[in-house]
């Protein structure tokens, strides 16, 4: 049986089990700023689960896009070494929200398995959490496991969860034994799990809890399930093969390669790797791209950088010393472009990114040997044997020299890398990139703006009928606590019932203005929207004094509103303007807008032309000249 096929019978058998078919997500989470990519099938549905989305069925089945490559589940390392690990992989899945519970799930599961797609019954193995005596009870009732192959983990394996934070539960988890006849023990499974001879293929989540910042559990509304099974294992045990790599998702790629570099798959282990990098990675470069990540030196993009510079690196270890990466994506497309559409329909541009990108780090990659070169002559001729952690990070993090790269080149002429160092280095790096994501799903907004949106304190928005209002004020803050007055010379935050003032938002500078009461006046420097509905008029009192229930005049300086809308709007004929000409794959990378002045940063993946300038000025100025109707959206 095909991957494609056994991907399809997945999804038709939860069909046929009162499932809702749903295509895959992106690989970007949506509204999720605790994780870089989409790691697992149930990223998607993390607020169905807390009880905060509907999205019209009990029931779903997927087949999602994943990427592990970074946080908690960062498999990068261990890519191209092992026969199991991944970058980009797609976890097929049934998910119950507030339906049913652990008894189908396993029923489900020992169906589909043994009944579909007729796996050996005498090579599978079952887990569930230590405390689950559910689980095992279900197990023994439902299936035809032996009872010496169901064993009881601690909660390091099964116990599931989907970060440090978030929706998680008891798991229990289906094992394959590629050699069905070799023991029945616990400690022949966990001998077998060692070698890999046992393979965890299932693992069903019943999903119970969120676990906060904190460390505590809250139950869900409802228990859920989340199940997940990689589709690249799973067709390696339907194709009866025991590495990833020689499923059929893999298979063409690797005679690619194989044509490309005019080496054979199999004959060497340092080649194998390399190749199996290479496979891999093009299907995470591909799908990335394809969900709109261009390379650059920030956050997803970085990522997608060092991603493509392993395999490019990879492929000169196999002779590959030009432009080769770009040229595997054909194949790829051929073989899942008919599930994934905008791989297909984007094809052409994911090729000219990879070949752009292809060409920047060749350039690099030559100054990165000339400057490894160097400090290794230096080393030696000072009789060293060891060549700095320091050096070596410098190559990782500028040049996308991994480390295991330096090491190769290193012992050549017999030196050792400072391992220690490189990875103090690398830790912090590491801690810098976990401070720029949020840890939790939530900003964190100040303790007392909190309070005052559980007080229910909120501000309607005037500001696009009128420049001024009339209001109350509701809450002043002063100093990150409430309080009832502020004085001639304070500088506090005003909170009114109603108010005309744009709080900064999109890149556009927040209004300033005048806050205007029968015996005191307040300078409206800037204007923020700290949390839910709350706007904040960041404000010096300069005459009189502010209270609490006062009410009072807000005026918003046209002065400096009307030019910044004027910008606001060129910002967005520029951003039409830049697709226009240089493709649909142009976002924007963030902005300010100002009375003054605007700025636009946006993707692409490669500089602009002095042709391609000229022409988004032309189109700007011409639709600018055309006075079209403005339209408001939210």
């Amino acid at each position: 049986m095909k991957s494609a096929e056994i991907r399809e019978s997945f999804l038709k058998f939860f069909e046929s089990k009162a499932h809702k078919r749903l295509k895959s997500a992106s690989l970007l989470p949506d509204r999720d700023p605790t994780l870089f990519f989409t790691n697992a099938g149930m990223v998607p549905f993390k607020n169905v689960f807390l009880g905060q989305e509907n999205i019209g069925t009990q029931r779903a089945t997927t087949s999602q896009k994943c990427m592990r490559v970074s946080g908690k589940h960062n498999d990068l390392e261990n890519v191209g070494r092992t026969h199991r690990h991944h970058t980009f992989f797609e976890m097929l899945g049934n998910f119950s929200f507030g339906d049913y519970f652990k008894r189908d799930a396993i029923a489900f599961a020992w169906e589909y398995l043994t009944e579909v797609l007729k796996l050996d019954k005498s090579r599978l193995w079952v887990t569930v959490f230590r405390e689950d005596d559910e689980a095992e009870k279900l197990w023994k009732e439902l299936s035809e496991v032996p009872a010496e192959r169901i064993l009881r983990l601690d909660e390091a394996d099964n116990f599931w969860s989907m970060g440090e934070t978030g929706p998680c539960g008891p798991c229990t988890e289906i094992h394959y034994d590629f050699d069905g006849a070799v023991g029945k023990s616990r400690a022949d499974f966990l001998a077998g799990s060692e070698t890999g001879r046992i393979m965890e293929i299932w693992n069903l989540v019943f999903m119970q809890f969120d676990r906060g910042a904190d460390g505590k559990l809250t139950p869900l509304p409802k228990p859920s399930v989340d199940t997940g099974m990689g589709l690249e294992r799973l067709s390696c045990v339907v194709q009866g093969v025991y590495s990833n790599y020689d499923s059929d998702l893999f298979t063409p790629l690797l005679a690619k390669i194989a044509e490309l570099s005019g080496k054979k798959y199999g004959a060497d282990e340092n080649t194998d790797i390399s190749m199996r990098v290479v496979a891999d990675h093009i299907r995470a470069t591909t799908f990335l791209i394809g969900d709109g990540v261009l390379p650059s030196n920030e956050g997803r993009g970085y990522v997608l950088r060092r991603i493509m510079r392993r395999a490019i690196r990879h492929g000169r270890m196999l002779g590959l010393h030009e432009p080769f990466f770009f040229r595997i994506v054909p194949v790829l497309v051929a073989e899942m472009g008919g599930i994934y559409p905008e791989i297909a329909s984007n094809q052409k541009f994911i090729e000219e990114v990879i070949r752009a990108e292809e060409l920047r780090f060749l350039e690099t990659l030559e100054k990165g040997l000339e400057i490894l070169e160097a400090e290794i002559a230096a080393r030696k001729q000072a009789g060293k044997k060891m060549l700095s952690g320091e050096v070596a990070f410098k190559l990782y993090d500028t040049y996308g020299f991994p480390l295991d790269l330096t090491e190769t080149i290193a012992i050549e002429s017999e030196l050792l890398v400072d391992h220690a160092e490189f990875e103090r280095l690398m830790e912090g790096q590491r801690d810098k990139a976990r401070a720029a994501w949020k840890g939790s799903g939530e900003a964190k907004t100040a303790e007392v703006h909190q309070e005052m949106v559980a007080e229910g304190i909120a501000t309607h928005f005037l500001g696009y009928q009128t420049l001024d209002c009339i209001s109350k004020i509701s809450a002043i803050v002063k100093d990150g606590r409430q309080v009832e007055v502020a004085e001639t010379g304070d500088e506090v935050e005003v909170f009114c019932e109603y108010s005309p003032f744009y709080a900064e938002s999109g890149g556009q500078v927040g209004d300033q203005g005048q806050i205007i009461a029968p015996q005191a006046l307040g300078e409206v420097k800037d204007t923020q929207k700290p949390a839910g509905e709350l706007i904040a008029h960041m404000t010096k009192v300069v005459q009189g004094a502010l209270k609490v229930g006062d009410e009072v005049h807000l005026k918003v300086n046209p002065l400096t509103r009307a030019p910044t809308r004027l910008n606001h709007t060129a910002t967005h004929l520029l951003h039409a303007a830049l697709r226009k000409v240089l493709g649909e794959h142009v976002k924007q990378a963030g902005s300010l807008v100002a009375p003054e002045r605007l700025r636009f940063d946006f993707s692409h993946f490669q500089p602009m032309t002095r042709e391609e300038i000229l022409a988004v000025e032309d189109l700007v100025n011409e639709k600018i000249r055309e006075d079209l109707e403005v339209q408001k959206k939210e």
